[in-house]
């Protein structure tokens, strides 16, 4: 190893003082329409995979676009019963007396999910609200 003689020159290095970015962290930006749609097209569509996708959607955009936090608490309110239901049909499909019957009601809440979740993501992509004929209301 050599000695660097401009590395012995260099100052102590200072932290980098904080910035207004970094420091509104916990204020994020508001959603464009264009955006705000889209996640709130997503959140629907996400109902093929149960209300995971809606919750997520509406945790972190919630305060960020109206529409966003309208059609993501809409999704889950209907997606949330379903997807309990599902995971408790999953369960007793390992009890064999009973796993064929179990295996039809989680396949058919799939389906049924499947099918209204996309009805409702196209129309919401078209930027009108969607609301579910079956939704229980949990989420006001």
């Amino acid at each position: 190893m050599s000695d660097n003689p401009a590395r012995k020159k260099q100052p102590d290095r200072q932290p980098a003082p904080r910035t207004q970015y970094e420091s509104a962290s916990s204020s994020a930006l508001p959603l464009t329409p264009s955006e705000d749609r889209q996640w709130a097209t997503l959140a629907h569509f996400g109902g093929i995979l149960g209300c995971f996708p809606s919750l997520v959607i509406y945790l972190i955009f919630k305060d960020r676009g109206p529409f966003t936090a309208q059609e993501s608490k809409e999704a889950l309110n209907f997606t949330l019963p379903p997807t309990i239901v599902a995971v408790i049909a999953n369960v007793l499909i390992l009890v064999p007396v009973i796993s064929g019957f179990f295996a039809v009601v989680a396949a058919a809440i799939w389906v049924f999910l499947t099918v209204f979740s996309v009805m409702a993501g196209i129309a919401v992509n078209r930027g009108r609200p969607y609301r579910y004929s079956l939704n229980l209301r949990l989420l006001h």
